[in-house]
């Protein structure tokens, strides 16, 4: 469109007006991500579990990594192997069980949470910010495993309700654009 901003990212579905920008410029520019294709970002693709770890090992500069990832579902050949394998070795993730990851699936508010809890566990950030979280209709179906993560992220401001009494722990549709690192 001729009235637009013009953007100076290589993305095509990513415009200077976009709400996001600045978000998708910061990931860019610091090599977080790298987009879908050579000129498309997908600013409306569902997060996996495997592209959050990948953006926490770039923020980690890429460390070596010893060994595979150890899961059976993680190919030594897809480009978040390493990056599962870090995540994995540090205690950022456990995987389903000891077999299983599940690197394409979709991640969950729940996970992503865990995730965030742990890595800020590995960064040895403060992690006694906590959040009462009684205020929401689902906040008893938080898993056990992510309870006191999800009171941490709250606590925090990284994870709010996608309303003020609903914190739909099973999604994180649309959310892509909006991860805070």
């Amino acid at each position: 469109h001729p009235d637009e901003p013009a953007s100076d990212l290589p993305y095509r579905d990513v415009r200077a007006n976009d709400w996001f920008y600045d978000a998708v410029k910061f990931v860019s520019d610091e090599k977080l991500m790298t987009g879908t294709g050579a000129n498309t970002f997908a600013p409306n693709l569902t997060t996996t579990r495997g592209m959050i770890v990948t953006i926490l090992y770039r923020l980690e500069k890429e460390p070596a990594v010893d060994n595979g990832a150890g899961f059976a579902d993680v190919a030594a050949d897809q480009y978040y192997a390493d990056a599962v394998a870090w995540a994995s070795a540090n205690d950022i993730v456990t995987g389903y069980n000891e077999e299983k990851f599940g690197p394409d699936d979709s991640i969950t508010r729940e996970q992503f949470a865990a995730i965030l809890y742990r890595y800020a566990q590995y960064k040895k950030i403060d992690v006694t910010a906590t959040a009462d979280l009684s205020g929401y209709a689902d906040a008893a179906q938080i898993s056990a495993y992510a309870e006191t993560a999800m009171k941490w992220a709250n606590g925090e401001g990284l994870i709010t309700g996608v309303t003020d009494t609903m914190l739909k722990l099973r999604e994180m549709r649309r959310e892509r654009r909006q991860l805070r690192f």
